[in-house]
């Protein structure tokens, strides 16, 4: 009896060992290094003070970066579900005998490792570029277009890499309606469009919210967009901290920049849970 109350833990004793080892492990380093003192000749020095906290809040430097990174997730969020719900919703209806090959299209560019496709975007959107190549080969413009090192090419970057996690927990959220209520609705005198309003709308809602808050928090945490594709004044609060770790070695600031990106985070998936429920996540998934 005492085997079989075992096994459950037995089974799970990898994956919660690789969670204990590769995620908390390395966070609690990460909370204890925000303590510590960085001293004028460069070492790190044990201690328990907010110095590092009180310096990200004294200059609106690094506030301002913060702010520019909740802006940017936010625009990227509102972007991708009106840019992933439409075809999501095609997929859905789609009766289609590629309906199959068309999701396997949406999966492509996880095959592709997200640096060749940040990347891309260079010759694309370059002076020298495939857009600006053609305009001037028609005789649009006269001389490029500077489309690169701004924030709309961040925003690029990031849409390339994140809507394809949209519309997939749009789809699937989709998938697990009952048709059969749609046809209900129909009987009961509904148009398409109030039948979508009334009854796939409201009830595809956990995939949109689960997509949200993915693509949120992915946003907040990433740095190859900005470091590749932005200008000067496009860091976010990632590339601070790679800026303030690798660039500079100042592991106690950067820390303390983690810190505080990740209790913020933590306050919004709190957020999330505290009024959806982090089990809306996970409905879509038990729709069928």
């Amino acid at each position: 009896m005492k085997s079989v109350k075992w096994k459950p833990w037995a089974l799970l004793a990898p994956s919660i060992s690789a969670v204990f080892f590769l995620l908390i492990i390395p966070v609690c380093f990460i909370v204890v290094y925000s303590f510590w003192l960085r001293a004028p000749s460069g070492a790190d020095i044990p201690a328990f003070q907010f110095g590092n906290y009180a310096k990200f809040f004294a200059d609106f430097f690094y506030p301002e970066i913060l702010l520019r990174t909740l802006r940017i997730a936010f625009e990227s969020v509102i972007i991708c579900v009106v840019m992933g719900y439409i075809p999501a919703y095609f997929f859905y209806r789609s009766e289609s005998r590629f309906k199959q090959v068309f999701l396997l299209l949406i999966m492509l560019p996880f095959w592709v490792s997200f640096i060749i496709r940040t990347m891309s975007w260079i010759n694309i959107m370059g002076d020298s570029g495939l857009i600006n190549h053609f305009l001037l080969k028609i005789g649009l413009i006269q001389a490029p277009i500077p489309m690169l090192y701004n924030e709309f090419s961040v925003l690029m970057g990031l849409l390339m890499y994140l809507l394809p996690f949209m519309m997939l927990n749009i789809y699937v959220s989709l998938e697990g309606i009952d048709k059969s209520l749609l046809e209900a609705a129909r009987c009961m005198g509904c148009t398409e469009w109030q039948a979508f309003r009334e009854v796939t709308l409201p009830l595809s809602l956990p995939g949109v919210s689960a997509g949200c808050l993915l693509v949120f928090v992915l946003t907040a945490g990433t740095y190859l967009p900005p470091m590749i594709l932005g200008g000067p004044g496009d860091d976010m609060i990632a590339n601070l901290i790679y800026k303030r770790v690798v660039g500079t070695l100042d592991w106690p600031f950067g820390s303390a920049i983690s810190v505080i990106l990740l209790s913020l985070l933590f306050v919004i998936v709190w957020t999330y849970n505290r009024y959806l429920g982090i089990n809306q996540i996970f409905k879509s998934l038990q729709g069928k």
